[in-house]
């Protein structure tokens, strides 16, 4: 099997796993808005649920048609970031962990919203003023993902633009 679909099984394992064991943690531990103080000041966990997008955007009643919108949007970028995932190329391999990244939350997201209706968010952080919509393990994996291929493909970019600037051997 190729270098890529291991990256792709051991990530989504990985991701998948953690994210809906601590999911399923917080729901036994935590009453709804029971929040656990963890660093004071900076950091707590919080049990919310999530019945919008990305921080809570569009976010409204549970259930309807705003979840089955999200659910329509989860389903297109699982199946778009498979298809690209089949037809990468050799040399593009190092968006293998981006993508895998990025998949594994979104499949870890749409699991919620299949089960529940919404989304079980936890992760709770703020500083001073600041307040940080709550997110979850696969809120982050998809973050990381697409951090991870901004710097893959600005660094690629970068490379290219010095190879086709570099004087010809000859």
């Amino acid at each position: 099997m190729k270098r890529k679909y291991w990256v792709l099984l051991i990530t989504c394992f990985v991701v998948l796993s953690l994210d809906q064991w601590t999911k399923y943690e917080v729901q036994q531990k935590l009453y709804l808005h029971q929040t656990i103080k963890v660093i004071n000041g900076f950091f707590n966990l919080t049990h919310l649920r999530n019945t919008g997008g990305a921080f809570g955007i569009f976010g409204g009643e549970r259930g309807g048609l705003g979840s089955l919108f999200f659910i329509v949007v989860s389903l297109i970028a699982i199946g778009s970031i498979l298809l690209f995932f089949l037809k990468m190329k050799e040399d593009e391999k190092s968006l293998s962990l981006p993508l895998s990244l990025i998949l594994s939350g979104a499949i870890g997201n749409l699991a919620d919203r299949l089960f529940y209706g919404e989304v079980v968010d936890f992760l709770d952080f703020y500083l001073f003023s600041f307040h940080w919509p709550a997110f979850n393990v696969a809120d982050s994996s998809i973050t990381i993902g697409i951090g991870l291929m901004a710097f893959n493909l600005i660094f690629q970019d970068r490379r290219r633009s010095a190879k086709s600037q570099a004087p010809d051997p000859k």
